[in-house]
């Protein structure tokens, strides 16, 4: 079974716009077992009730940013261990800085398209 089949990975956007483009970004590179959230609290939800081996998390949502959603998740034992790609309009210094400091995997910057998108993920698990 190859890694494009085993990476369990979680989308979380305010926008069910941009999730759809992220979503079939993933598709379009292979990878099929994608959840989504449409806050940080929904995703904190899911990510209680199952793991997922990776987040790519929008940095603009209402109610908890990007950041906030990496720093919970990096404090909860149960899912600190989980990569987290932050997905941003404007890679901002200071907000990549807070996020690496936070433990940030890697961020992308938008508009991206599917090999972009496949370039930050390998950075993060591995050849795809």
């Amino acid at each position: 079974m190859s890694l494009k089949d085993q990476l369990r990975i979680l989308v979380v956007d305010d926008m069910s716009t941009s999730r759809g483009i992220i979503i079939q970004a993933l598709e379009a590179i292979g990878i099929r077992n994608i959840q989504y959230a449409a806050s940080g609290a929904e995703a904190l939800a899911i990510m209680a009730r199952q793991p997922v081996h990776l987040v790519l998390s929008d940095y603009h949502m209402p109610g908890m940013d990007g950041i906030q959603l990496l720093r919970e998740i990096r404090t909860d034992a149960k899912t600190r261990a989980a990569g987290f790609i932050l997905i941003t309009g404007k890679a901002d210094k200071g907000i990549i800085d807070s996020g690496k400091a936070l433990g940030l995997n890697n961020f992308i910057k938008k508009p991206f398209g599917p090999q972009d998108l496949k370039s930050c993920l390998e950075a993060v698990v591995g050849r795809l």
